[in-house]
């Protein structure tokens, strides 16, 4: 009799899922070709404009520009040059080195964050707002002020150095000095966008928990240890994601700040303009693609190694 039961509710079962799917299907049909008319905009825009552009990098990246326009095919020839190019490495370890630099905004937009995320501050959204003017602000616009900051003669920062008996260097003309003028340039750029992201993080922690941490004789250091930043770790991991992805995209910063003609540029470029110098300069646009290809991969890679290690410490309950 069971066994009679437990059929009749299988058989069951399946009828009502074909009556679904059948249902499914009646409603597709109803619709016709309305959905994928307003969704063909979309797929359109995102086909012509990103899909395709990488199809004629990775095929050009095959090929050899000739002097007066056209191509030739040449196989692996661009990236075996590529993985012999020494130039190409300086400016792989120029980009990390400001990578890793720009990454130090993190920890401090956290500690940013939680200041104008105290209950009661007054003039909360101004602050907010005066941190954020940076991130939209034209880079040109940026460089322009942080020159005059940098300025080896007359620069506001090598006089407050002499006020303390130091002889500031010539920041943007000198090498090493130059690539750390930019980082700085992009770590304070940078803070407003973490700043907004982290404090609507900030927002979504139950206060409760910071009530019963007090109750239990728990410290502000204590509090933000060990309730703030475990909560706040999955806005971190997509500041961290969005950083890193904009850091390795550096062109328009470097450029407006040293300018095309500084003797320095050599020492500091990074790779996108590696690739804007090959493509655009030397004419080198078989070379030039392959370098975008490269600097494709590479923040592919390192963002889905974020994605495996964000398992160990991103807290999403």
């Amino acid at each position: 009799m069971k066994s009679k039961v437990t059929g009749i509710r299988s058989a069951s079962t399946a009828t009502a899922s074909r009556s679904r799917v059948r249902r499914g299907g009646a409603a597709a049909r109803r619709d016709g070709f309305w959905p994928y008319l307003f969704i063909f905009p979309l797929i359109f825009g995102v086909g012509l404009f990103y899909i395709w552009p990488i199809i004629q990098t990775a095929y050009f990246s095959f090929t050899t520009s000739g002097v007066f326009g056209g191509s030739t095919w040449s196989g692996l020839a661009n990236y075996t040059k590529l993985i012999s190019d020494p130039q190409l490495y300086r400016a792989l370890a120029n980009t990390l080195i400001y990578t890793l630099i720009v990454l130090l905004g993190i920890p401090i937009a956290v500690w940013l964050a939680s200041l104008i995320n105290t209950p009661g501050l007054r003039f909360a959204s101004f602050y907010r707002v005066l941190f954020f003017l940076p991130y939209v602000a034209m880079p040109t616009a940026v460089a322009l002020v942080w020159k005059v900051i940098f300025n080896g003669n007359f620069g506001i920062l090598n006089y407050i150095l002499s006020l303390v008996g130091i002889k500031g260097p010539f920041w943007i003309s000198t090498p090493g000095y130059a690539l750390v003028a930019v980082s700085i340039v992009g770590l304070w750029s940078s803070l407003g966008f973490a700043m907004i992201i982290l404090g609507a993080g900030l927002k979504k922690i139950p206060p409760e928990l910071y009530e019963a941490a007090e109750l239990d004789g728990a410290s502000r250091a204590g509090q933000f240890r060990y309730i703030t930043v475990p909560l706040l770790t999955p806005s971190i991991f997509f500041v961290l994601i969005i950083t890193i992805i904009s850091s390795f995209q550096l062109f328009d910063l470097l450029y407006a700040l040293l300018g095309h003609t500084n003797p320095v540029m050599p020492q500091t470029e990074s790779l996108v303009f590696y690739f804007f110098n090959q493509g655009f300069e030397s004419n080198a646009r078989g070379y030039a693609a392959a370098i975008a290809i490269f600097i494709f991969l590479l923040i592919g890679l390192v963002t889905i190694w974020q994605f495996k290690l964000q398992k160990k410490w991103v807290n999403n309950d």
